[in-house]
């Protein structure tokens, strides 16, 4: 008589990712081995593992760390949970910064300045939320269907170049 066990599958998980890009992907790759193992459909698996990674990229660069560490010092905290209507929410927070995250216009040539506008085409809604003690969390919910495709098929040129697989091997 064999027993089986059912291992349980958490649908929320939060981490602590460094200050800069060592942690990125650390949590891009836990989250992917999550959300997989939670059932999430892989479209909403790629759309927020490339939402996590401009989250993070974006605290590291304009925010600070949790607490009273300085640039490059202690973490920022990811975290996503899976609702029971199946969208996932994905949040990640910082010590805040100097600036307001704001989708920008970037020129053409601009070498960077498009995360928030992809997190916006790939997002069914996204905000932020300041705490009383500074800290700043921006969140993004995802679900199935919501993505806008026409712009999915600019930023990938519809040449058959898979940017995410593309996107790990930078680890």
């Amino acid at each position: 008589m064999a027993l089986v066990v059912a291992q349980e599958v958490p649908t929320s998980s939060s981490m602590a990712v460094p200050h800069g890009p060592a942690g990125v992907g650390e949590a891009r790759h836990r989250m992917r081995d999550e959300l997989y193992r939670s059932g999430v459909s892989e479209s909403v698996v790629d759309d927020a593992v490339l939402i996590l990674s401009e989250l993070l990229s974006n605290a590291c660069r304009y925010g600070r760390p949790l607490g009273r560490a300085e640039r490059g010092e202690g973490d920022v905290r990811a975290a996503w949970r899976v609702d029971p209507a199946g969208g996932l929410r994905v949040e990640v927070t910082d010590g805040g910064g100097p600036t307001r995250p704001v989708p920008s216009t970037p020129s053409v040539t601009a070498r960077g300045g498009r995360g928030l506008n992809i997190i916006s085409a790939l997002a069914q809604d996204w905000g932020v939320r300041d705490s009383a003690t500074g800290e700043v969390t921006v969140w993004v919910v995802v679900t199935e269907g919501h993505r806008r495709e026409d712009f999915a098929a600019r930023v990938g040129g519809g040449s058959g170049f898979d940017f995410l697989d593309t996107y790990d091997d930078l680890d």
